[in-house]
């Protein structure tokens, strides 16, 4: 396996574009959940399945952000860079998940 610099490039392009996109999700979700903690302490949920309502929406809406990178940047889901791109995405939503976690715990 050759390594050049386009490579190198195109391979951190690709984790930091996962991570912008994974931390934006997370602060989505984080934002989301706040949200819902509060009808649920107001009593204004009527169910128990609307404990997190929009969650659907909002999951397709991070679909379609990925969509979108794979048609603007056709480069970064060529040659497995789209491993590194859902590696991002893991690492920028994992870091905020941990973040919260280690606040709970603290």
């Amino acid at each position: 396996m050759n390594i050049t610099l386009i490579n190198i490039i195109r391979l951190t392009v690709g984790l930091a574009l996962g991570g912008a996109i994974g931390t934006a999700f997370g602060f989505i979700q984080k934002t989301a959940a706040r949200r819902n903690q509060i009808k649920h302490s107001a009593g204004k949920l009527k169910t128990g399945w609307a404990v997190m309502p929009g969650s659907l929406t909002r999951v397709a809406f991070l679909l379609v952000a990925l969509a979108l990178i794979q048609l603007v940047c056709p480069m970064l889901f060529t040659d497995s860079t789209q491993w590194w791109v859902s590696g991002g995405i893991v690492i920028g939503y994992g870091f905020l998940l941990f973040k919260d976690l280690r606040r709970a715990t603290a």
